[in-house]
């Protein structure tokens, strides 16, 4: 009789781009990026995240680097790998919302330039936000993994993240990922919520976790054995800490667990002493603080938004009310919906709860705070504080409908306005508009 044959776990190294960003704030240069690329394409890793989150912005305002051809030659470097992109839903690579119309023209773009698997996640977790990029990428014909994003709250419960992720569903997604952008959920936690999902959708589940609290591994193994098909992870350089479970780590524990991830552990390793080179070049940019932080198992808040809360506070010589606005962050999330902290949600919390405690709890309301109380950015996974809406309403009703039902049509005004551009060219200033000119007199100079 034939055993059977051993479990497929398909790995994410997450190392090029979300690596990058947890460690060294995506300063990395597409050269040094593709050195590291090419030694993953030869140890068998399933997928790579190569784009999106914070790199589009990065490639143009500080490295003045073609953001497109990041993405088209990390693809050609890695041609048998999935190359994943983190996507903000409706504010694509950016902290706004964009019209229909845009978001089909840069789905389409990073499809053609080399983006396999599109991760979709929205800042509220209003999954009305993710329905644009979810049917552009359907024309496609690319993956569409739609993002549950994880935290901790009085209002989120499994039952809710296992509703949200069969919303996704229904919205013609082709697999779920657990997005854990703090590092929060705990083994138990996962194990749990890999085995509802798993009751309650018939797509794949992918879990992305970061390792601020220590726990990244414990969860990613409980994951596994819950049934979950898919893992990220970093090389050994970049993980740990504010970064993530170790690949070759995950390798070597799950293969002598019976489970087969496909890789070649002496070929990872090759590729993470590429990627300790790598890291090394950019020490400058080290986060002040990038371990274990279990701190945040108390406040929730992410170790990036901690470390730019700190230097912020420095440069106005206020770091002696750190505590403060510590205390006073989970308030300002309840008064506004318990909303999860992730770009651009972390941002606006913590900027409000910095007025708060600088100048007297809501004596000013930031733009940002009050677009989100009126409903633009959607619906909060709890009402907000009603005295505080009332304020920013003045008289007028919320917005209830899909924010970008609000927004006309952009893509027609863009292309009079920069006549003979490439579509990707015109995103670039579409998204960008206050960094496109320096970016494009930048590139213009280097000719």
């Amino acid at each position: 009789m034939k055993s059977e044959s051993p479990r497929k776990v398909k790995l994410f190294d997450i190392t090029l781009r979300d690596g990058s960003q947890s460690k060294v704030a995506t300063r990395i240069k597409l050269e040094d990026l593709l050195k590291v690329a090419r030694k993953l394409a030869a140890s068998g890793i399933y997928g790579a995240e190569t784009w999106g989150g914070a790199t589009f912005d990065v490639c143009v305002r500080y490295l003045r680097e073609d953001p497109w051809e990041r993405a088209r030659l990390l693809k050609a470097a890695m041609p048998n790998v999935q190359n994943m992109m983190l996507i903000r839903g409706q504010n694509l690579v950016a902290y706004t919302n964009f019209s229909d119309d845009v978001v089909r023209k840069f789905v389409h773009a990073a499809a053609r330039n080399g983006i396999d698997v599109f991760r979709i996640f929205d800042a509220l977790d209003d999954v009305r936000n993710h329905q644009a990029v979810i049917k552009a990428v359907k024309e496609t014909g690319k993956t569409s993994e739609g993002a549950v994003c994880y935290t901790i709250s009085p209002v989120h419960t499994i039952e809710k993240f296992v509703a949200k992720a069969r919303q996704l569903e229904d919205s013609g997604v082709d697999q779920i990922a657990i997005k854990d952008m703090a590092g929060l959920i705990d083994p138990a936690t996962t194990f749990e919520l890999v085995t509802n999902l798993k009751k309650a959708v018939s797509v794949p589940i992918h879990l992305h976790t970061h390792d601020n609290c220590g726990m990244g591994m414990m969860s990613a193994l409980k994951a596994v054995e819950a049934g979950c098909e898919m893992i990220d992870c970093v090389l050994s350089p970049f993980a740990g800490g504010t970064g993530h479970p170790c690949t070759e780590s995950l390798v070597f524990a799950l293969e002598r667990l019976g489970y087969d991830t496909g890789c070649d552990l002496e070929k990872l390793t090759d590729a993470a002493e590429e990627a300790k080179v790598m890291r090394s070049l950019y020490s400058d940019f080290e986060a002040p603080y990038s371990g274990v932080d279990c701190r945040m198992l108390v406040t929730q808040i992410p170790g990036g938004v901690m470390s730019n809360l700190s230097s912020q506070l420095k440069q106005q010589n206020a770091l002696d009310r750190l505590e403060e606005i510590i205390k006073e962050i989970p308030r300002v999330r309840e008064d506004l919906g318990w909303i999860p902290l992730v770009t651009p949600t972390s941002q606006i919390v913590v900027s409000q709860a910095t007025f708060n405690v600088l100048l007297g709890r809501y004596k000013i309301i930031a733009n940002h705070t009050a677009n989100l109380l009126k409903g633009l950015y959607g619906e909060t996974p709890a009402p907000v504080d009603k005295e505080l809406q009332d304020r920013v309403l003045k008289g007028q009703p919320p917005t209830t409908v899909r924010p970008a039902e609000l927004l006309p049509p952009m893509w027609p005004e863009l292309e009079k306005k920069f006549p003979g551009l490439s579509d990707e060219e015109i995103l670039i200033h579409a998204i960008f508009p206050h960094e496109a000119q320096g970016y494009f007199e930048s590139k213009q100079g280097a000719r």
